[in-house]
C-alpha cells in the first residue's frame, strides 16, 4: 500500500470504474474470512483487492527461515475449514501459507479477487454515498461498503538509523527476506529482538560466521510445547472431525485461561519469570551473557515469546549479544553509542510492523475529505474496533484495541467478519444505505476499553509496541475473546447513524 496526493482517480482508457456492493481489502485470514461470510450469507456482489500475486498476507510475505506460528495449528485456523493434516502442534509458515491458498479455492474466492491491485488511495463520495478505492495501476473500484483486511502486520517497520544508507552490504527486513543471500560464513548484524528474530536467529547461528545481535529489550521466552503429529493423528482427526474440534475447543480454553495472569492473576505471573529465569540460567553460562538477555519488566508486559532453541542459540561461541544502543551505520558496519565499530557483511532487521499506524497518511478519506490518519494521529480508534465515527460504511478487519496477547486473532477475526455481515444483513432489510458509528458511541466504548486496560500487565510500565508514545494501548482487547464475541454476536443499530436507500 502506497500512500500517495489523492486525486479524482482516472480509470485506464476506455474502461469504467468497477462497480460492487462491497469491496474487501486484503487476502489475509481477515479478507479471506470476511469473503466466506459474504458468500454464507448469500453476498456475491464484492470483490478482494490483493496487492500481490498470491493470497496469503503476513504468511505469503514472511518467508525468512524458522518461520513459524505460536498459536497451535489446530485453533491458528479457521473453524469453519479445519485441517486435519497439519504436520505439527505449531504449523510452520510454508504449511499456513498452502492453508490460505486451499480455502481460497475451496471456498471459491479465487474468482472474486483482483491480483495486483495495490491500493493508493480511497475516498467516500458523499454525493453518490459511494467508496472510490484506487489501485496503484490506475484500476478504480466503486462500492457501497469498504472493508479493511489490511492487517498490523502488513508494513514492514525499519528503524532510521544514521548512514544506513551508506552501508555496502545486504540489508533486509525479516518480512522481505532475500533469500538469494548467503550467509553461510558471513560476519551479520541482526538489529531487534522480536517475534520474527527468536525465531530466524537459531536457524542462522550455526551457518553464520559471527552475529552481532543488537538488543535492546530482552524478551520472555517461554516453552514451547511443540511436536510433530503423527500419521496416526492425522489419520484420526481426517476420519472424526469431531475429535479435532474437541482439541480445538481444549486448546482454546486453555490459552483463554492465560488471560486470568494478564489482568486478574498477575501474581501468577511470578511463576513466569521464574521458569523464563531458570531457562536462561540453564542454557547460558556467561554471568554477563546472562545478565543482558534477561529482562526487568513483568511477564506479559511485552508480548510473551515461546521458543525452544532461542537461548542455547545465544549461548554460541559466535553469537555477540549487544546491548549498546546504535549511533549509525557505516560502509562496513556498526558503530555503538561507546563508538565501538563492528565490520559485518550483512544487516538483517528483525524490527517488526507498523502496528501503530496500520493505514498511512494519504491513504482513506471519510466525509469531509477527512484523512483516517489525521482523524488517528492522537493514536487509532475504532466502535468494537470496528467502525469509524466520519466514516459511513468503512469497517475494518483486526482494527484498533482488538489484538490478543493470548489467544489466537483468528477467532476474533471470525468475530468481526460476523458483525460486519450482521450490519450488512440490517442495512438490507431496514433498507438503508448508509451506516456510520455515533461519535458518543465510539468514545464511550474507547474509554471503557482504556479504563478496562489499566488493570492489565501490559500497563505496567514497559515500552512495547501496544503502546504508543504517549503510553496508551492501541493494539489489544481488555478482556476474554468469548467476551468480544458475545458483544459481536447481534449488530445493534442504535449506535449508529443511518441514511435510507
Amino acid at each position: 500500500m502506497k500512500p500517495q496526493a489523492y486525486a479524482q482517480p482516472a480509470t485506464p482508457s476506455g474502461t469504467a470504474p468497477s462497480r460492487h456492493r462491497v469491496i474487501v481489502v486484503g487476502t489475509g485470514f481477515s479478507g479471506l474470512c470476511m469473503g466466506v461470510k459474504l458468500r454464507e450469507a448469500g453476498e456475491e456482489d464484492f470483490v478482494l483487492l490483493e496487492r500481490a500475486s498470491e493470497v496469503g498476507g503476513t504468511w505469503r510475505d514472511n518467508t525468512y527461515p524458522g518461520c513459524g506460528c505460536d498459536v497451535q495449528s489446530h485453533l491458528y485456523s479457521f473453524s469453519f475449514a479445519p485441517n486435519p493434516n497439519w504436520s505439527r502442534m505449531y504449523a510452520p509458515q510454508a504449511e499456513i501459507f498452502a492453508y490460505l491458498k486451499d480455502v481460497a479455492r475451496r471456498f471459491d474466492l479465487m474468482r472474486h479477487i483482483h491480483f495486483n491491485a495495490n491500493l493508493v488511495g480511497a475516498r467516500y463520495d458523499e454525493a453518490r454515498r459511494l467508496w472510490v478505492v484506487q489501485a496503484e495501476d490506475g484500476r478504480v473500484f466503486e462500492g457501497e461498503v469498504l472493508v479493511s483486511g489490511m492487517g498490523g502486520l502488513s508494513n514492514p517497520m525499519v528503524p532510521d538509523l544514521p548512514g544506513l544508507a551508506r552501508f555496502k552490504g545486504p540489508v533486509f527486513h525479516s518480512a522481505t527476506w532475500q533469500h538469494g543471500v548467503d550467509l553461510r560464513g558471513l560476519r551479520v548484524a541482526v538489529v531487534g529482538s522480536g517475534a520474527s528474530a527468536i525465531q530466524f536467529v537459531p536457524a542462522i547461528a550455526p551457518l553464520v560466521d559471527r552475529l552481532d545481535y543488537y538488543q535492546r529489550t530482552p524478551p520472555w521466552v517461554v516453552p514451547k510445547d511443540d511436536r510433530p503429529l503423527t500419521e496416526r493423528e492425522r489419520a484420526d482427526f481426517s476420519a472424526h472431525p469431531w475429535r479435532q474440534r474437541l482439541q480445538r475447543i481444549k486448546l482454546y480454553w486453555m490459552l483463554e485461561a492465560r488471560f486470568l495472569a494478564f489482568k486478574y492473576k498477575p501474581e501468577w505471573m511470578k511463576l513466569v519469570a521464574k521458569v523464563g529465569k531458570h531457562r536462561i540460567a540453564k542454557a547460558i553460562r556467561d554471568p554477563e551473557v546472562r545478565a543482558k538477555v534477561t529482562p526487568d519488566y513483568t511477564p506479559g508486559c511485552k508480548r510473551l515469546l515461546i521458543s525452544n532453541d532461542y537461548y542455547p542459540a545465544l549461548a554460541r561461541t559466535n553469537v555477540h549479544v549487544i546491548t549498546d544502543g546504535i549511533r549509525e551505520v557505516t560502509e562496513t558496519g556498526v558503530v555503538t553509542r561507546d563508538g565501538t565499530l563492528r565490520d559485518v557483511d550483512a544487516l538483517i532487521f528483525g524490527t517488526g510492523f507498523k502496528v501503530s499506524d496500520p493505514i498511512p497518511p494519504g491513504v482513506v478519506f471519510g466525509r469531509g475529505g477527512a484523512d483516517l490518519a489525521d482523524v488517528w494521529r492522537n493514536g487509532p480508534e475504532a466502535y468494537m474496533g470496528i467502525t469509524v465515527a466520519g466514516f459511513p460504511n468503512f469497517f475494518m478487519l483486526m482494527g484498533p484495541n482488538t489484538g490478543l496477547g493470548h489467544n489466537s486473532m483468528v477467532f476474533m477475526i471470525e468475530s468481526q467478519a460476523h458483525y460486519i455481515v450482521e450490519a450488512l444483513k440490517a442495512m438490507r432489510e431496514r433498507r438503508l444505505r448508509t451506516l456510520e458509528v455515533r461519535p458518543q458511541a465510539q468514545a464511550r466504548f474507547v474509554d471503557e476499553v482504556q479504563q478496562q486496560l489499566q488493570r492489565t500487565v501490559w500497563q505496567s510500565g514497559c515500552k512495547s509496541w501496544y503502546l504508543t508514545a504517549q503510553g496508551r494501548n492501541i493494539s489489544l482487547w481488555p478482556g476474554f475473546t468469548f467476551a468480544y464475541r458475545l458483544k459481536t454476536r447481534r449488530f445493534n443499530l442504535k449506535p449508529y447513524l443511518s441514511e435510507p436507500a
